[in-house]
Parts: C-alpha cells; sequence; structure tokens
C-alpha cells in the first residue's frame, strides 16, 4: 500500500559497529601505542531505498542476528495511515526541509535498488523514479558529505535466473555509476541476497571501509601474526560477526576457499544465536568468550577481543602453540583496552618493526 523509502533512522545515530579499540598488539608493542590516543569523531551511516526493497530484512539479518528463513515474517515497513503521504512527499521532505539535518557528517550511503524493480529502468512509464530518486539523494550527499563513501546493493539477486545474473548486475552497476555524480568513480556496487553468502561480502567490505587508519590496524595484527605463528588472523566485529579486516601468511593465502570469511561469519552468528537459544541471554550480548578447534592439520582459537570485537587465530597444530597463542591473545588484549581511538593520518613507528 505504501511505498515510503526508509532511511532505517540512520540519519540520527552514529555508527558505532567497530570503533578504534580493536587495533591489535601484543605487551611487546605498548611503547608504540604512546602516540595513537585521540579518538576520531564517528560518522552517520545512511541506509536507503525505497520501500519493498528490503532494508528490514537485510538490517535483522545483519544488526538483529535474524536468520534469513525468520525473515519472510517481516512485512513491508509501512505508516501511511499515520503519515498520510505518499512516497513522492516524504522523499521531497528529507530532500529539502531536513536535507541538511540527514546528509550532513555523514560517513557512509548505502543505497538498496530491488533488481525486480520496475521503476529502475522505465519498464512501468514512471520515467526511471528508482534512478531519479536515487540522484537526488546523491545531490544532497555532494553538497553536505563530499567525502562520504557510497554502496549500492542490488538487491534479491537469487530471483534472477542463475544464468543472468551477472548480466544484470553488470548493466546495472553501470546505469547507477552513470547517476552518480561526483561519486561515479568511487561508488561500489555489489549483487547481494538474504540466502547466500553475498549479504556478508556486501557489508563485510562497508564495514572495512569505515574503519580509520585501517593501515594501522593491520600492522599490528601483522605483528601479532608473527610472535603467534599465525597462519591467518581475522578481526571480526562483536554483534554482527562482519569481518573488520585480516591477515594471512603465505600458507593461509593457499586456502582454495575464497569465501571463507563470509561462510566464517553465517556459521558464528548461527552457532551464537544456538547458544542465546538455549542460555536465555540476548543474542546481541557476548555468547562465548573462547571457542577451540584441534585438528591434525590446524588449531583454531576464536576468542573475544576487545569489548567490540573477537578475534580468529589460525595456527599449526600442538598443545604448545595453542597455550603460547592464548597467553599473547591475553597480552595484547590488555594492551588494546587503553586505546581509545587512532589519530587521523597516524603511521606506526618503522623503527618499531626492528624489535
Amino acid at each position: 500500500m505504501n511505498a515510503l523509502p526508509e532511511t532505517d533512522d540512520a540519519a540520527s545515530s552514529q555508527l558505532a559497529l567497530v570503533d578504534a579499540s580493536t587495533v591489535a598488539s601484543t605487551s611487546d608493542l605498548s611503547d608504540d601505542m604512546e602516540n595513537i590516543k585521540i579518538k576520531p569523531k564517528k560518522k552517520k551511516v545512511l541506509l536507503m531505498g525505497k520501500s519493498g526493497s528490503g532494508k528490514s530484512s537485510m538490517r535483522n539479518i545483519i544488526f538483529n542476528n535474524v536468520v534469513a528463513k525468520d525473515v519472510r515474517r517481516l512485512g513491508a515497513t509501512i505508516d501511511v495511515e499515520e503519515k498520510r503521504i505518499n512516497q513522492d512527499a516524504f522523499t521531497q521532505t528529507y530532500l529539502t526541509s531536513q536535507k541538511s539535518h540527514i546528509f550532513s557528517d555523514v560517513g557512509v550511503l548505502i543505497y538498496v535498488f530491488d533488481v525486480e524493480s520496475r521503476e529502475f529502468d522505465g519498464r512501468d512509464g514512471q520515467n526511471f523514479r528508482d534512478l531519479n530518486t536515487y540522484n537526488a539523494i546523491i545531490k544532497a550527499l555532494e553538497e553536505f558529505s563530499p567525502e562520504a563513501h557510497v554502496f549500492t546493493l542490488v538487491h534479491k539477486m537469487d530471483l534472477v535466473q542463475a544464468e543472468h545474473r551477472e548480466r544484470v548486475l553488470q548493466d546495472k552497476t553501470e546505469a547507477i555509476r552513470r547517476r552518480s555524480g561526483g561519486f561515479q568513480n568511487d561508488v561500489k556496487t555489489y549483487g547481494t541476497s538474504i540466502w547466500d553468502q553475498t549479504l556478508y561480502k556486501a557489508w563485510g567490505r562497508i564495514v572495512h571501509s569505515l574503519i580509520p587508519n585501517l593501515n594501522v590496524i593491520e600492522w599490528y595484527l601483522r605483528r601479532l601474526a608473527d610472535i603467534t605463528q599465525a597462519e591467518e588472523i581475522v578481526l571480526f566485529e562483536r554483534v554482527t560477526f562482519l569481518t573488520v579486516t585480516s591477515v594471512t601468511s603465505e600458507i593461509g593465502k593457499r586456502n582454495p576457499y575464497t569465501d571463507r570469511f563470509e561462510r566464517l561469519s553465517n556459521i558464528i552468528k548461527t552457532f551464537k544465536n544456538s547458544l542465546a537459544n538455549f542460555s536465555g541471554a540476548l543474542a546481541e550480548a557476548p555468547q562465548f568468550a573462547e571457542h577451540v578447534i584441534k585438528t591434525p592439520r590446524f588449531s583454531l582459537i576464536l576468542a573475544l577481543f576487545t569489548p567490540n570485537t573477537y578475534v580468529l587465530v589460525v595456527i599449526p597444530p600442538g598443545e604448545a602453540e595453542l597455550q603460547c597463542t592464548r597467553i599473547n591473545l591475553l597480552a595484547a588484549r590488555d594492551e588494546f583496552k587503553e586505546l581509545d581511538g587512532i589519530v587521523e593520518g597516524s603511521e606506526p613507528d618503522p623503527e618499531a618493526e626492528k624489535v
């Protein structure tokens, strides 16, 4: 009945997915941390798109730990009886009188297109309404947040026949790019579905783009990997279990599963939800402090690392290696808690790498 575009209340909310306390270190790196104590200003994240494009189901899966099979219970996010306005009127409201409030201090715009919408390519005679609305939002973003990152998600790709998905995505990606104004060289477009790993892949890359001074974080993770002789270290955001970043050794790069991080996100969230069901705790709360897997080929540690992150470490097999890694993680965790933020533009001390 209603086709209201949804801002997901992001216009007034602050991003709190992962803060700068996720920087990794071990106890011998404490001297390097003294110069990185300032917390960067948080930015808004706008999740936008017309009603029915899949924003609510996407948000519930990523942030509220709802599994895909349960989103069928979610109807379109509508309130037409109370608001007494149609889609065009609502669009004009946030593009005119509320424009400066909504589009100021935006770090990321995530715009969701329904792959089956007839208003995308003018098939219903509406003159490309989806792209026109998107372009108007882009212009507002250029005015108030020209440094923002723009991501577009062509959602519900599972409804497209498999042999046509690549072509359909390419066509829509090009059409979106042409209407992206000053962001056209930087806009990232992903095809997504709630029924496979593509949703986690896209949102993982979005989170990855939001981390200030990611090179500093990855530098500390490489140091931690060297100390623990890890084949791979993956940093996950605590609530969503989206991948923040990772470091991989030469041995780890031989892993043939290129979508392993997205698979891990899905598996761990399912495990976490099962624990919540048995314990009665909130799904958003930490459900476990540590989970260890031992195999003849490798050992794996998944542990709560900071108040905002979990860390997954893959190491060679052996009890000594496992226990040493656990000790190093404990030492690194204590150091991480002392970090409140990262100075924009700060770099690790090159001399410290020689220690």
